[in-house]
């Protein structure tokens, strides 16, 4: 399935690649991750691969690609870059994203684009890749280059599920419909997506929310995915005397429902003296969740880890029996493909990437329907993996099996990349372009 390291497959020789993003680097984490693994692997391949980022990320991609930074482009912040960010910082979140968050967005393009062009000239580029926003509503600058242009893997379009809209708020809720609204004009303006030859979008809801009007073939491929240099099973099945670990890894911010797991697990806690509940990651919520688990009376069988290396991540999911991811607005989720690739089973909500990702041969999904019903359903579903040895090793096999299956990986995600650059470049033909938005019944299974 995988190519081998150091050779290009032989549909993308000759491609001369540039990459553009607005960070490349695994310390940022998230989207910033995609094209730092993008240029890593298809270099490894043996890709001709150049790319364009910011300078936030020089340090650490001069550490990592020594041998290949003469490759890497990076554009600089400016004046203008700083009184945005300060003025920003000021506003409330959403407001500041939805206003200055743009602007600050699209002056780095510009800047971007005008490097991207030079890019192209000096190295004979033969198309251009942009992974980087993920965002379906994001403008792209990247067009009238002289060269095809790939977007994506995108992943947005999310919405919280009904029962849990009130979590937004009305005024967030408001600026971010008219944000969505808007950027369909926006993209007139800025119409890199719209003239894009190529969208890879990795569900149904992102192709529903990419600007009308868009061109380019459409593909499908999951925005992120887990590496199996890290993400390795354990040696042995991990053995605690008894004792069964649930585990959750992200940010602590209310639309992770980290609150509502922890009244889930009160549940679980009760009906079993041996589970436990550990939490890694940080963020403002942690002093509210700590003390809710007080209040709850479970502090002795929650354990906080605080913030996680990736390695440490690794090892604490390696550890475990169980993931639980009850996000209640995910669009992908990389951290079950990262459960699935060590071998354990999950617990996630049935909403957004999650409902995609897992199917039952390696988790249960529970249905966001309410609040109450939502937190009964994490609850059973952990302590019917607590009483059920079996069961949870039946699951470790199945996530194993579905990440090489469906191109969960890293190494398959960059040969799929591989081919839709090479086909994008063979057949640049406006004649053969389709409607994002004419083929409402396209596949995504």
């Amino acid at each position: 399935m995988n190519a081998a390291p150091d050779i290009i497959p032989a549909s993308a020789r000759g491609l001369r690649v540039l990459i553009v993003a607005e960070h490349a680097s695994l310390k940022f984490g998230g989207e910033a991750s995609l094209p730092y693994y993008y240029f890593k692997l298809l270099r490894q391949r043996g890709a001709e691969v150049w790319m364009v980022v910011h300078e936030r990320t020089r340090e650490e991609l001069t550490t990592d690609f020594p041998q290949d930074i003469d490759r890497i482009a990076f554009i600089r912040d400016t004046w203008l870059h700083r009184a945005m960010w300060c003025v920003q910082s000021k506003l409330p979140r959403k407001l500041g994203e939805q206003t200055l968050g743009v602007l600050h967005h699209l002056f780095t393009q510009i800047l971007a684009r005008r490097e991207v062009r030079r890019v192209i000239a000096r190295h004979s580029i033969s198309i251009v890749h942009e992974p980087m926003p993920i965002s379906p509503k994001e403008t792209s600058m990247m067009f009238g280059l002289g060269v095809p242009v790939v977007i994506g893997p995108m992943c947005g379009g999310m919405d919280y599920p009904p029962a849990f809209q009130y979590l937004q708020g009305g005024f967030t809720r408001w600026v971010e419909r008219t944000g969505r609204w808007a950027s369909h004009y926006i993209h007139r303006l800025v119409p890199g997506k719209l003239r894009a030859d190529a969208l890879v979008v990795a569900s149904a809801a992102t192709l529903r929310a990419l600007p009308r009007g868009c061109r380019g073939k459409i593909f499908k491929v999951v925005e992120s995915g887990a590496d199996l240099s890290i993400w390795k099973p354990a040696a042995q099945t991990p053995s605690h005397d008894g004792e069964v670990r649930f585990t959750f890894l992200g940010r602590l911010v209310d639309w992770k429902g980290v609150d509502l797991l922890l009244e889930a697990f009160k549940a679980v806690a009760d009906a079993s003296t041996e589970a436990v509940l550990q939490i890694g990651g940080d963020g403002p919520l942690r002093k509210t969740l700590e003390a809710r688990a007080a209040v709850l009376g479970i502090e002795n069988r929650v354990r906080f880890l605080g913030h996680l290396s990736r390695q440490q991540g690794a090892e604490t999911v390696r550890q475990s029996d169980v993931l639980v991811l009850p996000s209640l607005r995910e669009c992908g989720g990389t951290v079950l493909l990262e459960a699935m690739a060590v071998g354990v089973p999950m617990v996630a909500t049935d909403w957004g990437g999650p409902s995609q990702y897992i199917d039952d041969s390696c988790g249960i999904r529970v249905a966001p329907d309410s609040r109450e019903s939502f937190i009964a359903g994490l609850a059973a579903a952990m302590i019917k993996l607590a009483q059920s040895p079996d069961l949870r090793r039946q699951m470790q096999a199945g996530g194993q099996r579905r990440v090489r299956e469906l191109y969960f990986d890293w190494d398959s995600k960059a040969d799929r990349i591989l081919e839709i650059l090479s086909e994008t470049v063979a057949s640049r033909d406006p004649g053969t372009r389709v409607d994002a938005h004419a083929d409402s019944q396209l596949s995504l299974a």
